[in-house]
């Protein structure tokens, strides 16, 4: 495999076209098990039919280094089309959210639990006690579901290729659960992008679409964002912790 075109970067991976494949390096300190969990998150999208997604070839070592090697898909983000294009925003967004509606509909019994994973996500975030103890009260206090949840639905996770068919990547983050969960954490990405007035867009149009009480949703965003928050991101603590306080928030 040849890595000399870099086609995307960020802080701790970089991702490299070699003709049909891209070939997703991640760094020294990148821990192994989340890589591993991530080819196989790919692996069980694979076998959800009706989901158009690049296909998992391998996961191997270069250069000391872990990497997952999948299908290259050529086409333009739809983030990169909602840019160029504003005069169809409301068009590009009509089909991203038909999109995330789609994959929720579907199911995986084998993918992560949602609900588990946003407990231990409040465990390990920074808030204090009586915010985390709240937090895990109203996630048990919320439905269950199955649904498919990608966990990062956000414009520039979707390929729309020069035919116009859609593929979604990085499902590093799919669990299985409630969606309305998913559609907060979209809502936050959007809002810690600064995409405010396309955030309030989404909400919205999701929520009419799906028939779904704004409330419910909302519901979910002071859980989403202590999640996020243990990553770390120093730009992103303020609102975050603003947004985990529920009494903030609310």
């Amino acid at each position: 495999m040849k890595l000399d075109n870099v086609i995307y970067e960020t802080k701790n991976k970089k991702i490299y076209r070699d003709g049909d494949l891209a070939i997703k390096v991640f760094d020294e300190n990148f821990s192994k098990a989340a890589v591993l969990n991530e080819a196989l998150n790919q692996a069980r999208v694979e076998e959800i039919e009706g989901i158009n997604t690049p296909k998992l070839h391998e996961v191997t070592v270069i250069d000391g280094k872990w990497a997952i090697v999948t299908d290259y898909i050529e086409g333009e983000t739809l983030q990169s089309l909602m840019e160029k294009n504003p005069d169809k925003l409301d068009e590009y967004l009509n089909l991203f959210v038909n999109l995330q509606i789609e994959i929720l509909s579907k199911r995986s019994p084998l993918l992560t639990s949602l609900r588990n994973k946003m407990q231990r996500k409040i465990s390990e975030s920074e808030l204090d006690a009586t915010t985390r103890y709240e937090l895990h009260t109203r996630i048990n206090g919320m439905k269950k579901h199955n649904k498919v949840c990608h966990g990062d639905f956000v414009p520039s996770n979707i390929i729309i290729t020069p035919d116009g068919t859609p593929y979604i990547i990085d499902w590093a983050h799919v669990t299985q659960g409630n969606g309305a969960a998913d559609a907060a954490r979209t809502y936050l990405m959007m809002n810690l992008k600064g995409r405010i007035e396309l955030a309030e867009k989404y909400l919205n149009l999701y929520c009419s679409k799906t028939d779904t009480a704004k409330q419910l949703i909302q519901n979910w965003m002071p859980i989403v964002a202590a999640s996020q928050s243990v990553k770390g991101i120093p730009e992103e603590r303020d609102l975050l912790m603003k947004w985990a306080s529920i009494a903030d928030y609310e």
